[in-house]
């Protein structure tokens, strides 16, 4: 049982200490970020600190995973093996939309279809809690780890923030795992919480030394979206009496990975509603949001990360009292309710703005000019 404690310390300092050489080679070579209108850093940054955190909870899973109790470890390395080096290209080299996403499709497919980690049934939601047909698990589990992949990439928009969600959501899944004694499971989520501990020493305070990139944020999402269809199908298997299982798993792991999911969905459906592409670029994701009424990075970062431990302990609280559909709707309320509001006062902050860095109207004519016959005084 001590495995997940030496895998969380293995990949900390493996990644701590890669990323450092990382850094400098990225400025020696001139591979990093130049800012434009869109970005939340005004100066040049390298953006691979993905490579550094890739580093570290590989070497860890392979030295500490029990691999006679873990037959599917190899498929889920091959599936972050290959989100990695899509990362990698698109960090260095952009793709294109379209290959990166047969890439995510070839990954969902392995854990899906190889390593049968899949969603076998709603449980309850919507009313359907008998096991769903094979094609259609293969299909709903594929999606659902696309969007969640998707989703932590996509957060990733600030100095610490998809660094500290991944800590957060590692954590809390790691720690579920190892009290229900899924200790390969417990051990790959420390992997992942202590690389992005590590990562976020660089990443955190600004100016950044690093980003995690999209090298980064797919693993982060690759693996956290495999942990989670864990998580619901394994609480399914606990006996009833047993004080971990979870009332309403889809709704607790909905909640785990929250502030991501929420999100994407969100600045999705607006985009859509406004009539815009739902992948054409604007400010209108949580973080940026935060960052337009007036917060720092690590305020924003501090917030979203607290909202979301928050959120998380209160549904871990309800769950027993509440039917899943009711408690669904909290979580929605309590993100729909404040972004919505914090949304509105960002509108009122740049009305407010751009007022006061509006040019001086022209002066007006001259006085003799307006009243030729009055005498100015």
């Amino acid at each position: 049982m001590t495995h997940p404690i030496y895998s969380f310390l293995t990949a900390f300092a493996i990644t701590y200490f890669l990323i450092p050489p990382i850094v400098r080679t990225a400025l020696a070579k001139h591979l990093y970020d130049e800012p434009v209108a869109r970005s939340s850093h005004a100066i040049p940054t390298p953006s691979l600190g993905g490579v550094g955190i890739f580093g570290g909870i590989f070497i860890a899973l392979l030295l500490w995973t029990p691999h006679t109790s873990f037959a599917n470890l190899q498929y889920l390395l091959v599936a972050i093996i290959i989100v990695f080096l899509t990362g990698v290209k698109d960090d260095l080299v952009p793709m294109s939309a379209k290959k990166k996403l047969l890439a995510q499709l070839l990954a969902a497919g392995i854990i899906v279809y190889v390593a049968d980690i899949r969603l076998e049934s709603f449980h309850g939601m919507l009313g359907w809690s008998n096991a769903m047909p094979y094609g259609l698990s293969l299909v709903l589990s594929v999606f659902t780890i696309l969007v969640i992949m998707n989703a932590f990439n996509l957060i990733d928009g600030i100095n610490g923030l998809g660094g500290g969600i991944g800590v957060v959501v590692f954590s809390t899944l790691g720690t579920w795992f190892y009290l229900t004694d899924s200790v390969p499971y417990a051990t790959l989520a420390f992997a992942g919480a202590g690389a992005f501990l590590a990562f976020l020493r660089f990443n955190l305070i600004p100016p950044a030394q690093t980003f995690m990139g999209d090298t980064g944020s797919l693993v982060l999402g690759t693996i956290a979206a495999m942990l989670t269809l864990v998580f619901i199908e394994q609480n399914d298997l606990l006996p009833l009496d047993n004080p971990l299982r979870v009332s309403t798993a889809p709704v607790v792991a909905i909640t785990i990975i929250s502030i991501p999911l929420f999100d994407t969905l969100r600045v999705f459906s607006t985009r859509c509603l406004r009539g815009f592409s739902p992948f054409s670029p604007d400010r209108r994701h949580i973080h940026h949001l935060l960052i337009d009424s007036g917060r720092t990075h690590l305020t924003a970062t501090g917030i979203l990360v607290l909202a979301n431990i928050l959120v998380i302990a209160l549904v871990f609280s309800l769950h027993p009292y509440l039917e899943q559909h009711l408690l669904l709707l909290l979580v929605i309320g309590l993100f729909a309710v404040p972004t919505y509001a914090l949304h509105r006062a960002v509108l009122r902050r740049k009305k407010l703005l751009d007022l006061f860095h509006s040019p001086p109207t022209k002066p007006a004519k001259s006085l003799k000019k307006v009243f030729p016959s009055e005498r100015v005084t």
